[in-house]
């Protein structure tokens, strides 16, 4: 049984390592076999990857689109420790997708990567939450 997948007029996928651009109408295809397959909703660029916790969606993402996936190991590595060292409640998210990369389960990786990317948000919202509540605090105190 292979995958079915409906495209919109113009949607792209990845199919192995090639990028493949459906025509002006909606398409149903059924592919077969184990070539990775990634929808475009699911495809990083490099320019989207603004941050730390994207930069290693887009390492996984280079794994489970390359034919040789180590390639990319150094650089996932070095991003995943950097990721931790500035946010270590961030691990065992990074763990989840260690884990799924040591298995050989890249899709499910980049799975977990898209978790650690909600969690990354979620730090970040907080973040900036708490510096406009001491901005209004300190407006507060000067008004006072």
């Amino acid at each position: 049984m292979g995958l079915k997948v409906e495209l919109k007029a113009g949607e792209r996928f990845i199919l192995g390592d090639c990028l493949v651009t459906n025509g002006n109408q909606r398409t149903r295809l059924l592919i077969e076999g184990d070539t990775p397959i990634l929808r475009e909703k699911d495809i990083m660029t490099a320019a989207m990857a603004d941050t730390p916790a994207k930069r290693i969606y887009l390492a996984v993402q280079l794994m489970y689109t390359s034919r040789d996936p180590r390639l990319h190991h150094e650089t996932y590595f070095i991003l995943m420790r950097d990721l931790v060292q500035a946010a270590p409640s961030a691990w065992p998210h990074v763990v989840a997708v260690s884990n799924h990369i040591l298995a050989g389960e890249m899709y499910k990786a980049l799975k977990c990567a898209k978790t650690l990317i909600a969690y990354e948000k979620e730090l970040l919202d907080h973040a900036t939450r708490g510096a406009n509540l001491r901005r209004s605090r300190q407006a507060d105190r000067k008004s006072a």
